[in-house]
Formats: structure tokens, sequence, C-alpha cells
């Protein structure tokens, strides 16, 4: 075995407490970030309620705004899945539908922490934007062909509609 050597090399990254008993009694010391000399006990209580209401108030709103804010990523989702119909976009139809009505069912349950004078208008605006995701799923649904929207659809002796005309794009001869 090898015998370890003290070093007096000091590393880098060493403290030396060996002053630790001469420290002068008059030096002044810088105070820590954030201390305010004098202040009174009443004065960080008010700040650290106002503060957390204010914290509170945020992340109502956020809450609130949530589901308005799924909106773009949603038709966005949409759009890359296409209208064929496959397990993709059913699974995202389907998700798209899920989703928004477990929200409106648990709706009085996520606003149980919610207090305050916008209570209300954040409740409303959280179901609005559960309402508009429920309407993309359904636009899907009409886009794909999955809902009925023809008699024909509904009764088995009524003829599906025809088309009468067909177009697309071509080129213009001049």
């Amino acid at each position: 075995m090898s015998t370890a050597k003290p070093s007096s090399k000091k590393l880098k990254w060493a403290l030396d407490f060996s002053h630790r008993g001469k420290v002068e009694k008059n030096v002044e010391i810088a105070a820590p970030p954030g201390y305010t000399h004098g202040a009174t006990d009443r004065s960080i209580d008010h700040s650290r309620e106002s503060n957390s209401n204010h914290l509170i108030m945020k992340k109502s709103w956020d809450l609130a705004l949530g589901p308005l804010k799924q909106v773009p990523m949603n038709i966005f989702i949409m759009y890359m899945a296409g209208n064929s119909i496959s397990i993709f976009p059913i699974m995202m139809v389907g998700m798209l539908i899920i989703r928004p009505v477990k929200a409106l069912f648990t709706l009085q349950q996520t606003f149980k922490v919610v207090e305050g004078t916008n209570a209300y208008f954040q409740k409303f605006l959280f179901l609005l934007g559960q309402l508009v995701n429920i309407l993309l799923a359904l636009y899907k649904c009409q886009s794909m062909g999955l809902l009925p929207t023809h008699s024909s659809d509904w009764l088995a002796f009524v003829e599906p509609q025809t088309r009468v005309e067909y177009s697309g794009g071509g080129f213009v001869y001049t």
C-alpha cells in the first residue's frame, strides 16, 4: 500500500477556515440579497399575502385559459392526421371528443379551489374552450364522413346522393 503524504499545495476549489477565530469585531458585513433593514413583520406578511394572491389568480387564469390554448395544437393535429379512415385519425378524434367531455363533467371539481371576483368568468371561459374543442372534433368527424348527414345514412330504402358534376384542377388553354 502506498502512504498518503499530506500536500501543502492549496487546491483551486479548497476553502480555508483557518481564520475562523481571527475575525475582527468592527468589520461591517454586507446584508444578504433580499434583506431590508428595519422592515417590520407586518409588511413582510402583507407582501407574502399579496404575492400568494397574485399566484392564485395567475394559476386560476391559466386553468381557465388552458382549453383555449389547446385549440391551435388540436387544429394542427387534425390537419396532420388527414381525412382517411384509419386507426390514427379515429383515435385522435376519439380523444378530441372524450377529453373535453370528461373535463366538463368534472368542472365543479376543477374549479373548487378558484375563488375571487372572476371565478364565474373563468368558469365560463373554461366551458367555452371545452365546447370549442368538441366542435373541432365534430367538424373532423364530418370531414371524415363519420357523421350521418344525409337521409340515406339513416334509412336503408333511401338511395344515397349521387354527384351530378365533378370538378378538379386542370390546365387553361388559350
